[in-house]
């Protein structure tokens, strides 16, 4: 069977960033997934669920109602191994055209105080797994840390 795509990548040398990680065709348009790496994989520890979950939340709501990609906005969610989360966007992107959207969304996302949106027992499975004080301070880390110096080094995976 053939390797995946986000298999092929060398995870070893993978550093936070924002990187390309395919792009596909559906039917006349082309659709670009970020991977939207927070922690260094296999070094640093994982997220915990619980913040994971307060990002995702935070995160879909602030894309979703983004003036100029709430109708780009495809998909946003976690990676299984919780290092990072996944954009797709309709359109066909490099990494460095959204940087400007993922800065302001991890701002949003730091700044964010009130209650969590969709966090009840009505809108969400497992509503009670969300850690807003831990999903602020990683924002603000991979604001500081990755988002505010991004260079290309950190746009594009390792070679």
């Amino acid at each position: 069977m053939e390797k995946i795509a986000s298999f092929t990548i060398d995870h070893i040398r993978l550093e936070p960033g924002i990187y390309v990680s395919r792009k596909d065709q559906a039917g006349s348009e082309t659709i670009t997934t970020f991977d939207l790496r927070m922690t260094s994989p296999n070094d640093e520890p994982v997220m915990n669920t619980a913040e994971v979950h307060t990002i995702e939340h935070l995160g879909a709501t602030f894309l979703r109602n983004h003036r100029d990609f709430k109708e780009k906005t495809i998909y946003f969610g976690p990676m299984g191994c919780r290092t990072g989360f996944y954009l797709l966007l309709a359109g066909d992107y490099e990494s460095k055209d959204i940087v400007g959207l993922v800065t302001e969304m991890f701002e949003f996302i730091r700044d964010f105080k009130d209650e969590v949106p969709g966090a009840s027992p009505k809108d969400c499975g497992n509503y009670l797994d969300m850690n807003l004080g831990m999903a602020n301070y990683l924002a603000n880390r991979y604001l500081t840390k990755t988002l505010y110096d991004i260079d290309e080094a950190h746009l594009n995976y390792p070679a």
